[in-house]
């Protein structure tokens, strides 16, 4: 041995440094991801006649027995051309987004079904009276 210094490559030393700039980068795209989740919640607690006041909603379809297939647009945020809704129990009370009808906790009701990320609608309803009124396709 002559008392040099034995070093890492800077092919390894690279490989090392991109792995901690991508670790700290996946860390902040999560913590954004979870920050924009946080306001979209916030957001459909909006009152659901004052947030679906100008929306056109129509259902298209009845694949199953306990789905729908909703056309929704809303020209100040967003548009579902054939957006699945779910059979569902409300949870809250509201207003039907098809008929304009109230909505009481625990009345039958449609909603979009869940998935990631969440629908700008998520919080709508529909009576499931109204659905159950359009013919099965």
């Amino acid at each position: 041995m002559d008392g040099r210094t034995i070093g890492l490559d800077p092919w390894s030393q690279t490989v090392g440094w991109l792995t901690m700039q991508s670790a700290s980068t996946n860390a902040r795209a999560r913590e954004s991801q979870r920050a924009d989740e946080s306001v979209a919640r916030r957001q459909r607690c909006i009152s659901t006649e004052l947030a679906h006041a100008n929306v056109a909603v129509s259902v298209i379809d009845r694949p199953t027995a306990s789905t729908a297939t909703v056309a929704w647009c809303d020209p100040s945020s967003c548009r579902y051309g054939d957006q699945v809704w779910r059979a569902s129990v409300a949870r809250q009370a509201g207003t039907c987004a098809l008929s304009g009808r109230s909505i009481g906790r625990g009345d039958a009701i449609y909603r979009p079904r869940a998935c990631r990320p969440s629908p700008l609608n998520a919080g709508a309803m529909i009576l499931a009276a109204v659905v159950e009124g359009v013919p099965r396709g």
